[in-house]
């Protein structure tokens, strides 16, 4: 019998499998993608996220983040915050996901090209698809298939947005994450290599992105490179009713998820992929959702 099945294999749940191999633990991940997997989102790991990473002894190639700058759309004129804790980084999603990749594979973690597609509680540990194991991490990204099998998917009250990613291929102009505020939506910017730009908006439900970028007319005109074509995601607002069921414990955006803001989505995954980790060692899973939050 496995100690631990992490479902998924996107960032936190390869750093749950690298945490729980370092525990010596018998781990394997259920992630039915192959390949360096891609996601609509801001691409930058703040200081905590590129903390969390380098103790995993990963360190993905990307752009130094010195902080983050807000402006309304339309000025020049802004708010500029500056990291206290260290550097973040503007990482590649897929950059980021072959680097957790890389590591793994050095870590002899085994994966699994399956979903999971049903859980079971058997008392001293769970089924799943009919296979002991003592704990499941589900770390199964924002629409969780784990979450709903386990009934702890909750309503999510309040606006629902959605997130909406291209890459543009420039030199990056800013060392910082730029924030472009409009009455109905905000503007991301991230550098993420020497020769490409990351712009990520949130909107309602059907805006488009060439519509929205008409309120920042200062990006607008900064934006001069080709442009890949744009991803989307969402609706970002989700709610569980627990982050733990028994011997199942919730990670990352499987957990629930607040209408993105601060950039922060990376590096409370990863802290909560170690908190996770500990508990299941500890074999104390009433500890986690305390934890987590």
């Amino acid at each position: 019998m496995r100690d631990l099945v992490v479902a998924g294999g996107g960032p936190v749940g390869m750093a749950a499998a690298l945490h729980a191999r370092r525990l010596g633990l018998d781990v394997v991940v259920r992630e039915p993608r192959s390949g360096p997997i891609d996601k609509a989102c801001g691409e930058g790991l703040m200081p905590g996220a590129v903390a969390e990473l380098a103790a995993l002894e990963v360190h993905p190639a990307g752009r130094e983040l010195v902080g983050i700058r807000y402006l309304d759309g339309t000025s020049p004129d802004g708010a500029t915050a500056t990291f206290r804790a260290g550097a973040g980084r503007g990482v590649r999603r897929t950059v980021l996901h072959e680097a957790l990749a890389a590591r793994m594979r050095g870590a002899g973690v085994p994966v699994e090209r399956r979903p999971v597609e049903d859980v079971r509680d058997a008392g001293d540990h769970v089924l799943v698809d009919g296979e002991p194991a003592r704990y499941v991490v589900a770390a199964d990204g924002l629409h969780s298939p784990v979450r709903r099998l386990l009934g702890l998917d909750a309503p999510a009250p309040g606006r629902q947005r959605f997130g909406l990613r291209c890459h543009v291929e420039q030199e990056p102009w800013t060392s910082h994450v730029e924030v472009h505020w409009s009455p109905r939506a905000e503007a991301y910017v991230t550098p993420v290599a020497d020769d490409l730009v990351g712009v990520a908006v949130l909107v309602d439900k059907g805006a488009r992105f060439d519509d929205v970028l008409v309120d920042f007319p200062l990006l607008h005109e900064r934006l001069t490179g080709p442009r890949s074509r744009v991803m989307g995601a969402g609706p970002l607002r989700q709610q569980a009713r627990a982050r733990a069921a028994g011997r199942v414990l919730l990670a990352g955006d499987a957990g629930g998820y607040v209408d993105a803001l601060t950039g922060e989505g990376i590096a409370l995954g990863l802290a909560q992929a170690r908190a996770a980790v500990a508990c299941v060692a500890a074999d104390r899973p009433e500890d986690y959702d305390r934890q987590a939050r």
